[in-house]
């Protein structure tokens, strides 16, 4: 009996690994193994031109970067757009979703108009915000029309990167909206019906249950926002041109990767910098884990 079972367990775990095979194949080559590969450059200084070659230098990378003021500058300008983009994409997002989650006529057109910017591509929605901000652009078209003072607002320092965080906040908001509409639709009308009958109004049922039903929900929207943010790069690049102006106020940490990737051929640089990103997003998700607290919470 136990040389059946022991077969018939053979048989299910090696059933079992091979629909897992193709997983851990696709897992393997295209995750882990560059992983490893960036981890390995990341000490070595990289010579592409006549062959590639690696020169192990060791922490070299990692102490260039104390005194590199485009590492700190991009940083800045990073954290600068996690810390408004993450909360007002999120808050927009539950707006929209308690809006549409209630019994309004037409809020099927509605989620359809919402939820267009999420699966238009992003570097169109770039092209069209720049096509209104720049110097010939609608906006200032219309302050003209208005005898307002224009601007050429994608190219002052001050303007360029809030620019670039309201094409991110547009674009990516509808896709948060739907997770949040689609838990709201979960919670169970019981819960409001006996709020109702307590005396709760609209502003208390959201505030005192929806809210706080939506806990886990909104954990994984803002881990997934801060890793979105902290990765921010088609945006920047295009209202740029690849050069983080005006005056560095749109250059982010992962067009610095990409600059000193592609342009400047430091690979072994690049892949510190890439490396130090990852540690600082695993960071802010441990301390959003904190803050929001686990599901038995």
């Amino acid at each position: 009996m136990k040389g059946i079972l022991g077969n018939r367990r053979a048989k299910e775990n090696i059933a079992g690994y091979s629909f897992m095979f193709p997983t851990i194949v696709i897992i393997g080559t295209f995750v882990i193994l560059p992983i490893l590969y960036a981890l390995f450059l990341s000490f070595n200084k990289v010579t592409l031109l006549g062959g590639v070659n690696y020169d192990f230098v060791g922490l070299k990378n990692f102490n260039r970067m104390i005194d590199d003021d485009k590492v700190w500058i991009s940083l800045k300008n990073t954290a600068k757009y996690v810390l408004i983009v993450v909360p007002c994409q999120t808050m927009l997002a539950l707006i929209l979703a308690a809006a549409l989650n209630a019994k309004l006529r037409g809020r099927n057109f509605f989620r359809t108009v919402y939820f267009l910017p999420t699966i238009t591509s992003s570097a169109v929605l770039t092209l069209i915000f720049v096509w209104i901000l720049n110097n010939n652009g609608l906006l200032n078209e219309l302050l003209g029309m208005l005898h307002f003072p224009t601007h050429n607002w994608l190219a002052e320092p001050a303007v360029a990167l809030f620019g670039v965080m309201l094409m991110n906040i547009y674009s990516t908001a509808p896709g948060f909206m739907v997770i949040y509409l689609a838990s709201m639709q979960d919670i169970s009308h019981n819960i409001y019906e006996s709020a109702e009958i307590d005396g709760a109004n609209a502003w208390t049922k959201f505030w005192k249950i929806t809210v706080p039903l939506l806990k886990p929900v909104t954990f994984f929207v803002v881990v997934l926002g801060v890793i979105g943010s902290f990765q921010v790069f088609d945006q920047a690049y295009i209202v740029s041109r690849g050069d983080g102006g005006p005056n560095n106020s749109t250059l982010t940490i992962v067009l610095l990767i990409y600059k000193y990737a592609f342009k400047n051929l430091d690979m072994g640089y690049a892949s510190a910098l890439a490396l130090l990103l990852a540690i600082v997003i695993m960071l802010f998700t441990l301390v959003q884990r904190k803050l929001f607290g686990d599901e038995k919470n």
